[in-house]
């Protein structure tokens, strides 16, 4: 809503506008009346020095008559010219357009002042029809008709005179003439004047009837703004009021203290708050020095020595920024407080101060809390990871300039997601805490107990010989094992697992330590867990997961990259020579940071360790099936090779995956009878019913199966029949050496006579000459896969649409087929 003008500040020109205008209209009617009043005043004039014109010309004409004396008749010319200037005036106003010249010239001849000129002609151009006016110009032009009779007569006389023709006769016509157009002329001059006075006085009483009209409309005018000035008060009284009474209940309401000072430091006002944190009662303070209330200190509770008035009114404590302060009460107890001060200015001139205090106790606490949390777990109340890593680094650098002997523990409980699965995560948190009060119990003080993780937990034990480093660390893991923990009447065995690292042995960084000491622990729980497991850097087995665990953050790296690439690699059907697009595997490949490629068996492991090979899978899966989209809607109609994709047992048992196939299906629009999906018999036997359950789902749209590295386990044929697949693959350890070694030739031909009596087809891996394919021809097995069939190369259109005809020739002998 908009805000009433009400409240804006007065100014001068709203105010004394319309008494400005009135004025000036008063002004302006006055200068008006007085023209038009000194108009009438010429004419009544004029008409006076007519009449008196007129008269004398026929009093001179009558002397003239009976002595004809020409200098007689030259006083009558002379008073003539007065009534005849009048004639002239009229005459040459009332012509269209008025002749302002003539009409100056006659009023001159009238014989009235040069300085009524302008009014004469003024009023008489636009009053002329006014209602006097008109019956006085009536008169006038009467008037001046008698003249006009007069002074025919008077050149009848003075011609008649001048010829010496004059009969006593005609001077006795002649005055009874001159008398008869005086008794004319008399009345018409008196009625003329009367014309003018009562117009005079007309005008004269409109005149005044509109100045007090004006002066009446003044004063309503000035009793209205007047009215309107009061309310602009009153409202400016009450606005004022609201303010004060809403800044009063704002400053009682917030809870900063508020004190302002006169220019003395003399207390004039506290609001609630301020009472509170100086105890000082608002009644009791006023007047008395602000100094008085409180003094300031310095963090170290010395008094600073400064006034605090003066340093207010100097602008030191200005609102650009905060002050902190210790302040020492009356009592004795101190506060923490900022302090924020201004001068209090009124027009121009320091009137006071206020000075605003904010309590800051709340919020050092808070800032204690937080620097607590921030460094400390919520759960245990121990040193989180943070604060472990900051301590450890600490010892390092301390390592650096002076030799220690320092222990590093990384504790996992043993089975600890039994306890969460099967009770709830309400009984975990519980065990945590048992198990903290018996770690903090059995070290030895100046020792950091840290919790890293869920269920794990690091121990830095300074200063500490190795010998003292493994007794305390089995005695914490036998302390944890005396732990009977029951929850809900349902005890739990708990066991800890201990990788310990010696620092002056291991590598001096913090990641290379808490990796040393994970793999460590990793080891603990691979040898059966209950167990302290001390690194070493010559421990072969920890060399090789120390490898894997590397290989985690460069896998992360190369799905972000994208670099990851597919290679594909024929397998021909052997004894056909149908031209058919044929049957490729998809082969992956990773390049490295320089550019280098990397064979799957380098990374393979430790992506499926360490959960990643859903993701590899996924990407594969969607890769391959974006190319055979973009190859379709290329070349549509050609026919294209039916492509094998390897996939990892974890992601067999993944129902998430089982939903994105599908969804890839249907996005990408390849057919299920172009995709045969491999899984290798370890895999399948370790997630049997997954594996099944798998399989029936992809293969009622149509996929195919093959179960690749067939017997590589020796309960492969126990498995089998359980296993709807259309292809087994046999292991390459058994094609490799069949042509040197008649058991392993026994065991294709076995493989592939069972593979055939259950109607499966089957493919031998690891061809790598023309002997070997040609005895696997003679054996019947369906298909052959090598180098003597074709090296991988890059998985693309070309290698979907046409299968090029196979080398022949002995190749030398090399890796097979690898993921």
């Amino acid at each position: 809503m908009k805000q009433e003008r009400t409240l804006d500040a007065p100014r001068l020109l709203g105010i004394v506008w319309p008494f400005i205008a009135v004025v000036l209209f008063q002004a302006l009617l006055g200068c008006v009346s007085l023209y038009m009043l000194s108009a009438v005043r010429g004419y009544v004039a004029g008409e006076s020095l007519w009449s008196k014109g007129q008269k004398d010309a026929i009093y001179f004409l009558t002397l003239y008559a009976d002595g004809q004396d020409p200098a007689i008749f030259a006083k009558y010319e002379q008073a003539i010219r007065v009534p005849k200037g009048g004639y002239v005036l009229r005459k040459a106003l009332d012509q269209t357009p008025p002749d302002l010249d003539a009409a100056r010239e006659g009023i001159l001849q009238g014989g009235n002042s040069p300085e009524d000129v302008s009014s004469i002609i003024w009023f008489y151009r636009y009053f002329r029809n006014f209602s006097y006016l008109d019956r006085a110009i009536e008169k006038w032009v009467v008037g001046d008709s008698y003249l006009d009779q007069l002074d025919a007569l008077a050149r009848e006389i003075h011609r008649d005179t001048s010829a010496h023709q004059a009969s006593a006769a005609d001077i006795q016509r002649w005055k009874a003439d001159i008398f008869a157009i005086n008794e004319g002329v008399t009345p018409t001059a008196k009625a003329f004047s009367d014309a003018l006075g009562e117009g005079s006085r007309f005008i004269l009483n409109l005149l005044v009837l509109t100045n007090l009209a004006t002066a009446l409309g003044l004063i309503l005018l000035a009793l209205l703004r007047t009215r309107k000035i009061l309310a602009q008060r009153r409202a400016f009284a009450e606005a004022l009021q609201m303010e004060r009474e809403r800044a009063q209940i704002t400053l009682e309401s917030i809870g900063d203290g508020v004190i302002s000072t006169d220019v003395n430091g003399a207390i004039a006002y506290m609001n609630p708050a301020a009472e509170q944190l100086t105890r000082w009662r608002s009644e009791h303070a006023q007047g008395i020095p602000l100094a008085a209330l409180f003094k300031l200190l310095d963090e170290n509770a010395q008094d600073d020595g400064f006034k605090l008035i003066d340093r207010i009114l100097g602008g030191e404590l200005g609102n650009h920024s905060e002050h902190a302060k210790l302040i020492q009460r009356a009592d004795g107890s101190t506060v923490s407080v900022t302090l924020v001060g201004a001068p209090i200015l009124h027009a121009g001139q320091v009137s006071g101060a206020v000075l605003v205090l904010h309590d800051m106790t709340r919020e050092r606490q808070y800032l204690a809390n937080l620097s607590w949390q921030t460094t400390h777990d919520s759960l245990t109340g121990l040193t989180n990871r943070r604060e472990f890593e900051y301590r450890l680094e600490l010892v390092l650098q301390n390592l650096a300039r002076q030799q220690g002997r320092h222990a590093l523990l990384y504790l996992d409980l043993d089975q600890f997601k039994l306890v969460n699965d099967t009770c709830g995560h309400a009984a975990g948190d519980e065990l945590l805490r048992h198990v903290c009060a018996l770690l903090q119990a059995g070290l030895r003080e100046g020792d950091t107990l840290a919790r890293l993780g869920g269920d794990e937990f690091g121990i830095l034990l300074e200063n500490c010989p190795p010998d003292v480093a493994e007794t305390i660390a089995d005695g914490l893991r036998q302390t944890v094992q005396s732990l009977h923990f029951v929850w809900k009447g349902r005890p739990f065995l708990t066991t800890i697992s201990i990788g310990l690292v010696h620092i002056h042995l291991a590598p001096v960084t913090i990641e290379g330590l808490l990796q040393a000491a994970d793999m460590a622990c990793y080891m603990a729980k691979e040898k059966g867990r209950n167990r302290v497991q001390v690194y070493h850097a010559d421990d072969s087995e920890l060399s090789l997961r120390f490898g894997e665990m590397a290989w985690v953050q460069r896998l992360h790296v190369a799905l972000e990259d994208n670099r990851f690439c597919l290679y594909a690699q024929e397998i021909a059907e052997l004894g056909s020579t149908r031209d058919a697009a044929g049957h490729i595997e998809i082969l992956l490949r990773l390049y490295d940071e320089s550019g280098r490629m990397i064979l799957p068996d380098s990374f393979i492991p430790a992506a499926e360790r360490y959960g990643l090979m859903s993701s590899i899978d996924r990407w594969v899966v969607e890769n391959v099936f974006r190319i055979i989209s973009e190859c379709a809607a290329r070349s549509p109609g050609r026919p294209m090779a039916v492509c094998a994709i390897n996939l990892s047992g974890t992601t067999i048992g993944d129902e998430d995956f089982l939903a994105f196939l599908h969804e890839q299906f249907e996005c990408y629009g390849v057919a299920p009878e172009m995709i045969c999906f491999e899984i290798t018999e370890t895999s399948a036997i370790a997630n049997l019913g997954s594996a099944i359950r798998f399989i029936n789902d992809l293969k009622g749209l149509g996929c195919q199966f093959s179960l690749d590295d067939f017997c590589a386990g020796m309960s492969s044929f126990a498995y089998l029949k359980h296993l709807p697949v259309d292809f087994l693959k046999i292991d390459g350890s058994f094609v490799r050496d069949m042509l040197d070694d008649p058991i392993n030739r026994a065991m294709v031909e076995v493989i592939n006579h069972i593979g055939h009596v259950m109607g499966k087809r089957t493919i031998a891996e690891f061809v790598e000459s023309p002997q070997i394919e040609r005895a696997l021809i003679e054996i019947g097995v369906d298909f052959a896969q090598g180098y003597t069939i074709e090296r991988p190369k890059l998985f693309n259109c070309e290698s979907l649409l046409c299968r090029p005809e196979r080398r022949k020739s002995q190749v030398l002998k090399s890796p097979g087929a690898l993921r």
